[in-house]
C-alpha cells in the first residue's frame, strides 16, 4: 500500500506518522499541479488539501483507490469522475467547529471594540499624557439586544448562534440551501436578514448558490452601523464591492479570514482601502487551532482505516 501526502505544510507541523501502519507513506510539503501525476504513480491512496484532483489527473493514476481530503470542502476534486472510475473520496468534517466559532468572535470583537486603535493609544504614550482616566476617541456599541444575522445554519452557524445568544443578541438566519429549518431561531430571507442585522456572520459553503452572494446591492441593504464577518469562503463576498462599501462608509466594517484567491493577491482591493481601521483581515487561520489540526489528522487516519477495513471484507 502506497500513500502519498501532497501537502504536509497545510497541517502546520502536525505529523501523519501513524499512517505508516497502513503502508509506505511518502510526504511532500507542497505539490504544484504539474507535479501531482509523477509523485502519485503507484499510489493507492492520496491525501490532498487544495491541490486539484481533476479527471485528467485521475486518468493517469491507474492504481488510485481512495482520495482523502484533509479538509471539509471537496470542490478541488472531480467527484463525478472519481465515482465513475470507482475511486472513493473521503473528507473530514466537524474537526474545526470550535476553532472557527472562536475565531468568528475574535474578528467581531476586535472590529467592534477597535482594539488595535486603543492598544496603540496606550502603547504610544498618548494615554500617559492624558488628563482623563478614560478615552473617547472611538465609540463601540454593545452586542446585547442587537440582531445577529447568520448566513448558513450548519454546525458552525448553530454554535455561533448559541454564543450570540449568550451575548444577549436576537438571532435570525438565512438558509443558503433552502433545506435548513431550525425552529430555535427566526428563518428569514437574505434581504430581510441584511436589513435587520447589526452583525452579519457567514458560515455557508462556496457553491453556485453562494458565489458572490454578498455584493454591492446586498451591502447597500445593510445598516450603516453593521459589521460583516466571513470565516467561511472568500468567493461568497465580492471583494471589490466590499472595499467600495468600506470606503464609502456604507457599512461600519468587516472582518474576513478568507479570500477569493489564497494567498491573497497584492492587487486585492481590500488591501488598498482608505479606511483600514474598518477592516480586520486574517490569513485563513480560523480553522487552525492546535486542537483542530490534531483532530483533523486523527480523522484522516480513521477514514483510511475504515476504507481498508471495508475493502478487506
Amino acid at each position: 500500500m502506497k500513500i502519498v501526502h501532497l501537502e504536509a505544510d497545510a497541517l502546520g507541523g502536525i505529523t501523519i506518522d501513524n499512517l505508516s501502519k497502513f503502508g509506505d507513506v511518502v510526504v511532500y510539503n507542497n505539490t504544484s499541479q504539474n507535479e501531482i501525476v509523477d509523485r502519485c504513480q503507484g499510489a493507492e491512496i492520496i491525501i490532498t488539501n487544495k491541490v486539484q484532483i481533476t479527471a485528467d489527473v485521475i486518468d493517469q493514476l491507474p492504481d488510485l483507490k481512495l482520495i482523502c481530503e484533509a479538509a471539509t470542502g471537496i470542490n478541488n476534486i472531480d467527484l463525478t469522475y472519481a465515482e465513475k472510475k470507482g475511486i472513493e473520496v473521503k473528507n473530514v468534517a466537524n474537526y474545526s467547529t470550535s476553532s472557527v466559532v472562536q475565531s468568528t468572535f475574535a474578528l467581531l470583537l476586535s472590529l467592534l471594540h477597535e482594539l488595535p486603535y486603543f492598544d496603540s493609544y496606550v502603547k504610544n504614550g498618548d494615554y500617559a499624557q492624558s488628563n482623563l482616566f478614560t478615552h473617547y476617541g472611538r465609540t463601540y456599541w454593545q452586542l446585547s439586544q442587537k440582531n445577529f444575522g447568520i448566513i448558513g445554519m450548519g454546525n458552525i452557524g448553530k454554535r455561533v448562534a448559541l454564543i450570540a445568544e449568550a451575548f444577549g443578541c436576537r438571532v435570525l438566519y438565512y438558509s443558503t440551501s433552502g433545506a435548513n429549518n431550525d425552529c430555535l431561531y427566526e428563518r428569514t430571507s437574505l434581504e430581510n436578514l441584511l436589513q435587520k442585522s447589526d452583525v452579519v456572520s457567514i458560515h455557508a459553503p462556496l457553491n453556485e448558490k453562494t458565489r458572490n452572494l454578498i455584493g454591492k446591492d446586498q451591502l447597500r441593504l445593510m445598516k450603516k452601523s453593521a459589521l460583516l464577518i466571513n470565516t467561511a469562503r472568500g468567493g461568497i463576498v465580492n471583494e471589490t464591492d466590499l472595499a467600495e462599501a468600506i470606503d464609502l462608509e456604507i457599512i461600519r466594517g468587516a472582518g474576513l479570514d478568507v479570500f477569493t484567491q489564497e494567498p491573497i493577491s497584492p492587487e486585492n482591493p481590500l488591501l488598498h482601502v482608505k479606511n483600514k481601521n474598518k477592516l480586520v483581515l486574517t490569513p485563513h487561520v480560523a480553522w487552525t487551532s492546535l486542537e483542530a489540526r490534531t483532530l483533523l489528522v486523527k480523522k484522516l487516519e480513521e477514514n483510511i482505516s475504515t476504507f481498508l477495513s471495508k475493502n478487506k471484507e
